[in-house]
């Protein structure tokens, strides 16, 4: 394999496929990226045997041939060599050469045959949606899901087919984030599947802002994304997701409207002597009025206060700060609206006038 190409037309697709590969490795290949030459088309390709990127990119010119090398090298290579630089490959005998202007590299390589795919099964439903829908839903829900729970398969999103929506669903056990959005055209049967975290971090760089069209595929054990030049594949979490529906359908009379800037920035102050370890802050919800309050094992102490538009009964309640810090960062409105009942019930948060995205929040004991 022999290929001249330019250092921006490899660099982006490049730090894209490395992204997947894990930096410490049972199979040594796995430490590899895949190169592929084939009509001036260079295909890239990272795996850790349960995510898979594939990304295309153009050559200046070459001769057809594959063949494997260490992924963080050839990045750092790159990433090293001045801006429009041309970088020359050649793969013979266990090597890969690399020239650019007076610089010069050898890297070993590994047998392209040995580098492992993942084995996809026939399709069963195809959706096709704006890249940004897809980025928007997975910004919005995906702080949500589990790290490394006992309970498999909180550790993901869940995205759900309904008809001509599709839900992104994402939960630790103690908050829970939901948001939807229309279909161009309505999916089959009601299909789920739960997208492992990995693949959710992944698809943050995969997928762009733009307009551009994105083609969602499923099957029982895998999902893919494809885009023109690029695919990102994934196995699923085998597993049954909580049924959310039910949780989110608590009743919730009583309604709080706030600046929602405003309202973060009282939070984040307060939160500073907040306990390291559970991060629990006070509420105290009174006719136009809510009231904050922290402490810590140090006997300090953090009050304030913000206006809010609120006539319901008086209420105390506690939570995380850091989970209704994180649901506000995600809503992008002037004001929010939250929904309580109690001092044992959760509360949920949403921009006014609109439930497509959706955030309960459980409260805690102070």
């Amino acid at each position: 394999m022999k290929l001249l190409i330019e250092r921006e037309q490899l660099l982006t697709p490049l730090n894209t496929v490395t992204s997947v590969v894990e930096r410490r490795q049972t199979l040594p290949i796995l430490g590899n990226v895949l190169m592929q030459l084939e009509n001036n088309t260079l295909t890239l390709v990272g795996t850790d045997l349960e995510v898979e990127t594939s990304i295309q990119t153009t050559v200046l010119e070459g001769s057809d041939g594959q063949c494997t090398a260490t992924a963080r090298k050839l990045l750092d290579i790159c990433r090293a060599l001045p801006d429009n630089a041309k970088l020359e490959f050649s793969a013979a005998g266990g090597k890969l050469k690399i020239k650019s202007g007076q610089s010069r590299f050898s890297l070993q390589t590994l047998p392209a045959a040995d580098f492992p795919r993942l084995e996809t099964e026939n399709w069963e439903e195809r959706v096709r949606l704006e890249q940004s829908a897809l980025r928007g839903l997975f910004d919005k829900t995906a702080f949500s899901m589990a790290q490394q729970d006992v309970r498999y398969f909180l550790n993901g999103v869940l995205i759900e087919l309904d008809g001509d929506t599709i839900n992104s669903v994402a939960t630790d056990g103690h908050r829970l984030a939901r948001s939807r959005t229309k279909l161009p055209s309505a999916a089959g049967s009601l299909r789920q599947a739960i997208i492992p975290r990995k693949a959710v971090l992944e698809l943050g760089r995969f997928l762009a802002d733009g307009g551009d069209e994105i083609t969602l595929e499923l099957n029982p054990n895998h999902v893919r994304f494809s885009r023109p030049g690029a695919q990102l594949t994934s196995k699923l979490i085998d597993g049954k997701f909580p049924d959310y529906k039910a949780v989110m359908s608590q009743v919730l009379s009583q309604k709080m409207v706030a600046d929602r800037e405003l309202l973060h920035e009282v939070l984040a102050r307060t939160s500073v002597l907040t306990n390291e370890k559970y991060r629990g802050i006070r509420l105290d919800l009174s006719k136009g009025s809510l009231k904050l309050s922290a402490h810590n094992p140090d006997q300090e102490e953090a009050n304030d206060e913000v206006s809010v538009e609120y006539e319901g009964d008086s209420l105390e309640i506690g939570f995380n700060v850091t989970y209704l810090m994180d649901a506000l960062r995600a809503m992008s409105t002037k004001t929010v609206e939250a929904e309580l009942q109690d001092g044992n019930s959760g509360c949920m948060l949403h921009e006014p006038d609109d439930d497509d995205t959706l955030y309960l929040i459980m409260p805690m004991r102070l």
